[in-house]
């Protein structure tokens, strides 16, 4: 069955970086467009990065542009998000996601079917 872990969450200053990682298995991970998407407490989740099979092709909130690097590892099936320069407001959980065709929209829940169970992220100010 699909599985998704995330990890390389944390707490971090304002200014500070983290690398977040997703390892997938159960599918073929190549096959998929992938995405990371966050949740604030009590706000809804909203769609960060989206990246094609290859990684040639990626899609970012404006919020994170120039900020995070979203990319990708075949032959390690893994997904990785860089995050630089962080904000109190990147402060979430964060999910790693399967995208059910690369057609739809990089940045919306609705084109993902398989999600992780999250890792969080705090940036202090």
């Amino acid at each position: 069955q699909v599985q998704l872990v995330e990890s390389g969450g944390g707490s971090v200053q304002a200014g500070g970086s983290l690398r977040l990682s997703c390892t997938a298995s159960g599918f073929t991970f190549s096959g998929y467009c992938m995405g990371w998407f966050r949740q604030a407490p009590g706000k809804e989740r909203e769609g960060v990065a989206g990246i094609s099979t290859y990684g040639r092709i990626t899609d970012y909130a404006d919020s994170v542009k120039g900020r995070f690097t979203i990319s990708r590892d075949n032959a390690k099936n893994l997904l990785y998000l860089q995050m630089n320069s962080l904000k109190p407001e990147d402060s979430g959980l964060y999910y790693c996601a399967t995208r059910r065709s690369c057609s739809s929209s990089a940045l919306s829940q609705s084109g993902y079917n398989n999600w992780g169970h999250g890792t969080q992220v705090t940036v202090s100010s």
